[in-house]
């Protein structure tokens, strides 16, 4: 997987193949190999997942509501 294979991957492409590669790893239906490589690619899905993830978390802002009635905008709480 190219790095610029790895960005065109939406989260969703990106984790329904890393359940693929985790099914087939649990499964034993690979050769030890193969196995080694798919779970290379599945380390580097999960990290591609984790950054859309959190780069999308950026994006999200918490609307409050102020006493006056205005609504204003905060960044969220970090994620434990």
């Amino acid at each position: 997987m190219t790095e610029e294979t790895k960005q065109e991957l939406s989260f969703e492409e990106a984790l329904a193949e890393l359940e693929t590669i985790v099914r087939d790893l649990e499964g034993g239906r690979i050769k030890l190999d193969d196995a080694v490589k798919a779970y290379e690619k599945a380390i580097k899905l999960k990290n591609l997942c984790e950054s859309k993830l959190q780069n999308a978390r950026l994006k999200i802002e918490k609307i409050e509501v102020k006493a006056d009635g205005s609504l204003t905008t905060a960044e969220l709480p970090p994620m434990e």
